[in-house]
C-alpha cells in the first residue's frame, strides 16, 4: 500500500482525487492546514482517523511526518448511486478484515457477473496491493462501492427494489432451494463473527450451506463462490 506522508503532498493527492484508502491524523495534532485536509477528506469521501502519534511514526518510517499520513488505494471507489439503478447483483461485505478474503470474493464476484461489491468504511479492509494481487486482476474490471454504514445501504437497496439475502450458518432455507428474486443483494459477514444481528435483521431472506462435515461454516470467499455461482446458473 502506497504510503504519503505529511501535509503538502496529502493536500494536492487529496485535490488531485488521487485514490486514497484513509487519512491518519495524530490525536492532538490542529491548525488550519490539517484541518483544510480533514475538509477535502471529507469532500472526497475518504475517511479521517484520528491515531496516536507513534503509530504514525511507524507507518511514516519517522516522526516527520507532520501529524498525517495518508494510505493510498489500488483504485477508487465507486459510490452505490453508481449502481444501484442497473444492477442485477450486488455482493455486500458485512466487516471482511482479511485483505486475501476481499480479493478473492472480488475475483469470484466479476466471474460469477455481479456488478459491484460493496464494504463498509469502517472495521473493513481496503483496498490494498494485496487485495488487488489477490484478486488476480478483476479489480480492474468491478466496481467496489464503499458506503459509510451497511444497515443504511440495505435500506437504499430495498427502497429501490432489491431482495436482501443473507448468508449464515443459521439461515432460513438452504441455498439450493431458494428461488432469487432480482435484483439481488446477497451480504457476507466477516471471518469468525458470521452476519451482525442488526444486519441480519435487515436480510428478506436467510440462506445457509449445508455443511456434512464437523465445521460450522466455509471461509467468506469460497462460500461467496458456492452462492454466486448457483445464483449465475439459475439466472442462465
Amino acid at each position: 500500500m502506497a504510503v504519503l506522508v505529511g501535509i503538502h503532498p496529502i493536500a494536492e493527492a487529496l485535490r488531485a482525487r488521487h485514490p486514497l484508502d484513509r487519512v491518519l491524523i495524530a490525536k492532538g495534532a490542529g491548525g488550519p492546514r490539517l484541518q483544510e485536509i480533514i475538509d477535502l477528506s471529507r469532500t472526497n469521501s475518504v475517511p479521517v482517523r484520528f491515531e496516536p502519534r507513534g503509530a504514525l511514526d511507524r507507518l511514516a518510517g519517522s516522526s516527520a511526518h507532520q501529524g498525517v499520513v495518508a494510505l493510498g488505494a489500488a483504485k477508487k471507489y465507486a459510490e452505490l448511486a453508481d449502481v444501484i439503478d442497473t444492477a442485477r447483483m450486488l455482493v455486500v461485505l458485512d466487516g471482511v478484515e482479511d485483505p486475501h478474503n476481499l480479493g478473492a470474493v472480488v475475483r469470484t464476484a466479476h466471474a460469477a457477473g455481479a456488478a459491484a461489491v460493496v464494504v463498509p468504511e469502517r472495521r473493513a479492509a481496503g483496498l490494498t496491493e494485496v487485495v488487488a494481487k489477490a484478486a488476480a486482476g478483476a479489480l480492474e474490471y468491478l466496481l467496489i462501492v464503499r458506503v459509510s454504514n451497511i444497515n443504511r445501504a440495505l435500506e437504499q437497496l430495498k427502497r429501490k427494489g432489491f431482495w436482501i439475502y443473507g448468508l449464515d450458518e443459521r439461515g432460513e432455507q438452504d441455498y439450493y432451494s431458494v428461488d432469487y428474486a432480482s435484483p439481488t443483494a446477497l451480504v457476507l459477514g466477516g471471518e469468525g463473527k458470521g452476519l451482525h444481528e442488526v444486519v441480519r435483521k435487515h436480510c428478506d431472506v436467510t440462506v445457509r450451506i449445508p455443511m456434512a462435515g464437523r465445521i460450522s461454516s466455509l471461509n467468506v470467499s469460497v462460500a461467496a463462490g458456492v452462492i454466486l455461482f448457483d445464483w449465475a446458473r439459475r439466472r442462465r
